[in-house]
């Protein structure tokens, strides 16, 4: 079994250097699997790379949720704001007719919003860090079947 598998092994390496050592092709073949080898090598940099970076961002992350839930309470109510306001923009649907407000970590919503949409609108303000309380000074109106958002708000301006 030993023989077989040493003649086998003598047959592969003889093979292979005959492959890399051919007087015709050999130099292009050579040419070849260093160009790989050099690829390979330049991928494996970049990935490491990549997951430390990856890594580190996630470490900046972590310490920065960390230190902002340590300092949750003396937080600007211009900076919850912007949150706020953020938060909103992300969301889909037709909420620039909103003005946000917060004092103290209490928001104050005010303008017009559809009564679809007010659901996620709250639940999403809810999510925002340092939000402590919602006011909803909001003017609720029903989403009109065929019209678009901001042709049933302005039809629906004229008709108050």
């Amino acid at each position: 079994m030993k023989k077989g598998l040493a003649l086998l092994s003598g047959i592969g390496v003889g093979t292979g250097l005959m492959y890399l050592l051919d007087p015709d092709r050999g130099r292009r073949r050579r040419a070849l699997m260093r160009d790989k080898l050099v690829s390979v090598t330049k991928k494996i940099g970049d990935l490491g790379g990549k997951m430390s970076r990856d890594l580190r961002n996630r470490v900046q992350g972590l310490t920065a949720e960390a230190a902002t839930a340590l300092t949750e309470g003396n937080i600007l109510d211009i900076v919850l704001v912007d949150r706020v306001r953020a938060a909103v923009g992300r969301l889909p649907g037709d909420f620039k007719d909103i003005q946000v407000s917060a004092h103290n970590g209490v928001v104050t919503l005010s303008g017009h919003a559809w009564a679809n949409e007010l659901p996620g609108l709250l639940a999403e303000i809810r999510n925002v860090s340092g939000v402590r309380d919602i006011v909803s000074e909001l003017k609720v109106e029903r989403e009109a079947d065929n019209l678009l958002p901001h042709e049933a708000r302005v039809r629906s301006a004229g008709q108050s």
